[in-house]
C-alpha cells in the first residue's frame, strides 16, 4: 500500500506541475490539496482557476477519468495502451484541431510518462502512434525539467526500388542496343528479298506497298496517341510541384478580406515567404503561430486582394467544408525540406505554369487516408521525420 501511495502521490504533482506549466498558473495555489485530492478534483480546480473554456467538456472529462483510473499492473497497462494506440491511429492528438496540445493531452502524458520512458524497445515498436503522439507533445510543450526526454528511434526514409534503379537502367540500355541490332539486320534482309520479288511480280508489288504504307500509318497514330498520355501524366504528376516543411512564425488577419489569413512562414530561405490563406473562419492567428505547415512554394506569386502572397498552404478539408486545418509535418521533419513521394522522381520547376492549370489537375488526387495520413494518389507525403498527417482522415487537399 506504502508504495501505491508514493506513485499516486508522484503522478499527482506531475500532473499539477505540468497542467500549471501548460495552462501558465503557479502551482502553490494548489499546493495543500495535491496529497489529499483525486486526479479529478485537481484537474477541474485548475481548470477553473486558469478561466480555461471547456468547450468539449464531455471530452476533457472523458480524459480525465482516462488518466485516473489508468492502471498500475503493468499486465492492465499493456491492453490499455494498446487501445490508446488504436484511437490515436485515427487522429493526431487526443483533443483538439492539433494546432497545440489540449489540457487533456498535458494530464494524459503526464500519467503516461513514467511508463513509455522504461518500456523495452520491442514494446515501443507495438505502440508507433502512442510514441508519435508522445514525441509531438514533448516537443511542442516547454515543461522545463519535469519530464525527463523519451528518446525514439526514427526510420529513416529511403525510396522503395531506389538501389535497383541504375542496374535497371542499364539492363534496359543493353536490351534495347541488342534488339536494334537485331531489327537492323532484319530490316535488311526483308528490303533485299522484298526487291527481288518486286521484279518478278509488280502487282504484287503495288498491293504490299500499299498495306505498308497503311500499317506504318496506324502504327504512328498510335504512337502519337501514346505520346500525348505520357505528356497528360507528366501534367498531373506530383513531381511538378515543390512541396516544402515550413514553420509560421507569425500570422495576422488580412486588412481588407475577412476569410483570409496572412501568414510569415520559414521555409529555410534567407527571407521568409509571405502568404495568404483562406483560414480565417477555421484557425485563430495566433494559434498558428510557431506551428509546422506544408506548402507548395513554387506556384505563381500574387496579390490577393492586394496583399502579396509567395506559396500555397496545403489544408485537410472535410466533406461540407466545416472543418479546414493545415496538414502537420512530424516534429522530426526539417524546415524547408522538400516533400518526397515513394517510386514518384522528378525535379519541379521554378514557377508552375498557370495556363496549363498543373496544380487543378493534381490537387484532385490529393486526400488523406482513413488514418489521416496524406498522400498523392495514396502515396503518403514523406519527410525525414515520417508523413505529414491530419486529424481529419479521408479528406480532401487543398
Amino acid at each position: 500500500m506504502a508504495a501505491n501511495g508514493s506513485f499516486n502521490l508522484n503522478r499527482n504533482q506531475k500532473i499539477v506541475l505540468s497542467l500549471c506549466k501548460h495552462l501558465s498558473l503557479d502551482p502553490k495555489i494548489l499546493s495543500d490539496d495535491v496529497k489529499e485530492n483525486d486526479i479529478k478534483s485537481l484537474c477541474l480546480n485548475l481548470l477553473k482557476s486558469s478561466g480555461a473554456p471547456l468547450n468539449d467538456n464531455d471530452e476533457v472529462m472523458k480524459w480525465i477519468t482516462f488518466a485516473e483510473s489508468f492502471p498500475l499492473d503493468s499486465k492492465s497497462c499493456s491492453g490499455v495502451l494498446s487501445g490508446l494506440n488504436d484511437d490515436l491511429a485515427q487522429k493526431s492528438v487526443l483533443l483538439g484541431n492539433g494546432l497545440k496540445p489540449s489540457e487533456a493531452d498535458v494530464i494524459v502524458f503526464a500519467v503516461l510518462h513514467p511508463l513509455l520512458i522504461g518500456l523495452p524497445n520491442a514494446e515501443k515498436e507495438k505502440l508507433p502512434h502512442v510514441l508519435r503522439w508522445v514525441d509531438y507533445i514533448q516537443n511542442k510543450e516547454d515543461f522545463g525539467e519535469l519530464f525527463e526526454k523519451i528518446l525514439l528511434e526514427k526510420a529513416k526514409f529511403e525510396p522503395q526500388g531506389a538501389t535497383n534503379t541504375v542496374r535497371v537502367e542499364v539492363d534496359s540500355d543493353a536490351k534495347k542496343t541488342s534488339q536494334s541490332t537485331k531489327s537492323a539486320d532484319k530490316s535488311q534482309s526483308t528490303k533485299s528479298a522484298d526487291k527481288s520479288e518486286a521484279a518478278m511480280n509488280p502487282k504484287k508489288s503495288d498491293a504490299g506497298k500499299k498495306a505498308t504504307q497503311d500499317k506504318e500509318a496506324t502504327q504512328e497514330k498510335k504512337k502519337s496517341s501514346e505520346t500525348a498520355a505520357v505528356e497528360k501524366d507528366k501534367d498531373i504528376s506530383v513531381s511538378l510541384l515543390n512541396i516544402q516543411v515550413g514553420l509560421i512564425h507569425k500570422a495576422w488577419k488580412h486588412p481588407s478580406a475577412d476569410s483570409l489569413l496572412v501568414e510569415e512562414i520559414d521555409v529555410g530561405d534567407a527571407k521568409p515567404r509571405q502568404v495568404v490563406s483562406g483560414l480565417a473562419k477555421f484557425c485563430n492567428p495566433d494559434d498558428l503561430k510557431n506551428r509546422r505547415v506544408v506548402l507548395i512554394t513554387n506556384v505563381k506569386p500574387g496579390k490577393l486582394r492586394d496583399v502579396m502572397s509567395e506559396g500555397l498552404v496545403l489544408c485537410a478539408s472535410n466533406e461540407d467544408h466545416t472543418i479546414v486545418e493545415p496538414l502537420l509535418p512530424p516534429e522530426g521533419a526539417k524546415i524547408g525540406e522538400r516533400i518526397s513521394f515513394s517510386g514518384i522522381d522528378g525535379k519541379p520547376g521554378d514557377v508552375l505554369n498557370p495556363k496549363k492549370k498543373q496544380l487543378e489537375k493534381i490537387t484532385p488526387h490529393l486526400f488523406t487516408d482513413n488514418k489521416g495520413v496524406a498522400t498523392f494518389k495514396g502515396i503518403p507525403f514523406m519527410t525525414s521525420g515520417g508523413p505529414c498527417t491530419s486529424s481529419i482522415p479521408k479528406a480532401s487537399i487543398k
